[in-house]
């Protein structure tokens, strides 16, 4: 008994110094109330929470803000007011999950707009090829996030688009290996259920876009499992009604993993 006691007293002890650390943090570096309103009107998924939701995604942006390097490169200036709407965007998946998911990674390099980066791959033959692809995002294992600003900036305007939140899902998507559209699920949540709810949909998908019809998702979403998982959550959290209503069951398990309701 008196083991779990003492077990017990020190998970209070580090809830304790944890919560402590936290307030110094948001005491220390608070969001004026001004920009925490402009990100609130430029970005639609935390519009759209209730009071609560919002003061607790405030709270993670500001740890975020902490605990990142934000890295603007290529001549780009961001002011107070941009680093709180990319803390924003970011920090909208883990609003239930808390930032610790967000663990193990610590820069965001953001071009201007889309980069070119050239890389080399080596075939079966032992030809080297290189590659070059022009991107808006791009998430790297242990290592950093890369956005584009301005299409940072163009969340919003692009239906059902937010690279801030494709490049996060990608993260998340990675704390249990490579990315490959299979996160790391909650305890309740059924692995088999995942897998033939995203594999089903891709299938029915795939036939749809080889018959010529307009998809209810971006197109891109078919490239990989992976950017399957990366645009369904885009769409979760800008048109979670048009992705409820066409892919229900897909819908179904973001909500589970997330553990939001965005709408």
């Amino acid at each position: 008994m008196l083991l779990i006691c003492d077990s017990l007293q020190q998970v209070a002890m580090f809830d304790k110094i944890r919560n402590w650390r936290v307030r110094r943090i948001v005491a220390r570096h608070p969001i004026a109330e001004s920009l925490w309103r402009d990100a609130l009107r430029r970005c639609s998924p935390a519009r759209r929470l209730g009071a609560s939701d919002q003061a607790t995604l405030r709270v993670l942006a500001t740890l975020f803000l902490d605990r990142k390097s934000v890295e603007p490169v290529e001549g780009l200036h961001l002011d107070d007011a941009d680093l709180v709407l990319l803390a924003t965007h970011a920090c909208v998946p883990v609003l239930k999950l808390g930032l610790d998911w967000y663990d193990g990674w610590h820069s965001v390099i953001v071009y201007p707009g889309a980069f070119n980066p050239r890389r080399q791959h080596t075939d079966a033959a032992g030809v080297v090829h290189q590659t070059s692809t022009v991107l808006a995002g791009e998430a790297w294992g242990r290592g950093p996030v890369i956005l584009s600003w301005a299409d940072v900036l163009n969340i919003g305007q692009k239906p059902w688009h937010n690279v801030v939140v494709h490049e996060m899902a990608h993260k998340l998507d990675m704390l249990n290996g490579d990315a490959n559209g299979f996160p790391p699920l909650h305890r309740r949540m059924n692995r088999r259920t995942w897998s033939q709810v995203f594999s089903g949909a891709w299938d029915r998908l795939k036939e749809e876009q080889r018959n010529g019809a307009d998809l209810p998702i971006d197109p891109y979403a078919l490239e990989s499992p992976a950017e399957f998982f990366a645009v369904a959550s885009e769409q979760f959290f800008e048109a979670p009604a048009a992705l409820r209503q066409h892919l229900p069951e897909v819908y179904r398990q973001l909500e589970l993993f997330y553990r939001q309701q965005p709408f």
